[in-house]
């Protein structure tokens, strides 16, 4: 008698998949503003559904992202390109959770199994745009500031404001990154959609619905802050609330029947 597998990433029916197929909206759909707030209280009711898993993912999260730290290039390089994949696994548990099902670590580590190439082919475009928006910054930043030297003389004032340009445009460039990366995971996993299919679509799904993420960012932003005050430990709650924000923004904008639940493909 065979032992299942208890690091396998959960199977779903072949008939779930049909449902979410069909409820599928490519591109996504614009959400009235309020729907930011409503992202995190739901996110806020999966978490209760499971805390003290929800809890242990954040803290496996943690050491997972010390080990990254402590290996100066291969971490740097890792970081990224696996990010996704663990994302794509949290988005599998919250799938099974909506269903009923219970939140396993195992859950984790899903995206390992599930279209795990896909996964980190999204890691890896977003690591090279992120390289170019670095270099990009530099260039225009540090040019500026280049110029500015040559005709006043090096001084802190022109250093400082070279600094302050050089982030300013690396911002302003990692905002459509980040918007191209928000719901690429959910898109690979449980859509069957290339990586550059997926961060288009999350693209699209993000400028449709600017006024709903502005509302989220500010709660986000109010919570993030207060989960800081008690030496950081309200992240261990939060930090899963986040993560499962982005299943829940992702179904209210992606699926176009709030009772079905996607299932990876």
């Amino acid at each position: 008698m065979s032992t299942p597998n208890p690091y396998a990433a959960p199977r779903a029916p072949v008939a779930d998949a049909d449902v979410t197929s069909s409820s599928f909206i490519p591109g996504g759909r614009a959400v009235p503003g309020s729907h930011g707030g409503t992202w995190v209280s739901e996110a806020w009711d999966l978490f209760k559904r499971q805390p003290l898993m929800w809890v242990l993912f954040a803290i496996v999260g943690v050491v997972i992202l010390l080990a990254f730290m402590f290996l100066p290039i291969v971490g740097q390089i890792a970081q990224p390109l696996l990010t996704p994949v663990f994302l794509g696994g949290v988005m599998i548990g919250c799938s099974d959770l909506e269903r009923g099902r219970r939140l396993e670590l195992a859950h984790l580590f899903a995206g390992f199994r599930v279209r795990f190439g896909s996964l980190v082919l999204v890691g890896l475009i977003w690591l090279g745009l992120t390289v170019v928006a670095g270099i990009t910054a530099a260039v225009l930043g540090g040019g500026a500031g280049m110029w500015a030297q040559f005709g006043r003389g090096a001084d802190p004032s022109t250093m400082a404001a070279t600094g302050l340009l050089m982030t300013l445009i690396m911002v302003a460039l990692l905002i459509p990154i980040s918007m191209a990366m928000w719901f690429a995971p959910p898109l690979v996993l449980f859509h069957a959609q290339g990586p550059v299919e997926a961060m288009k679509n999350s693209f699209l799904g993000c400028v449709k619905n600017i006024l709903p993420f502005l509302i989220y960012s500010l709660v986000v932003l109010v919570f993030a802050l207060l989960a800081s005050i008690p030496l950081g430990l309200g992240w261990l709650v939060f930090g899963p609330v986040m993560v499962a924000s982005l299943y829940t923004s992702y179904r209210d904008i992606f699926l176009d029947q709030r009772s079905t639940s996607p299932v990876p493909r």
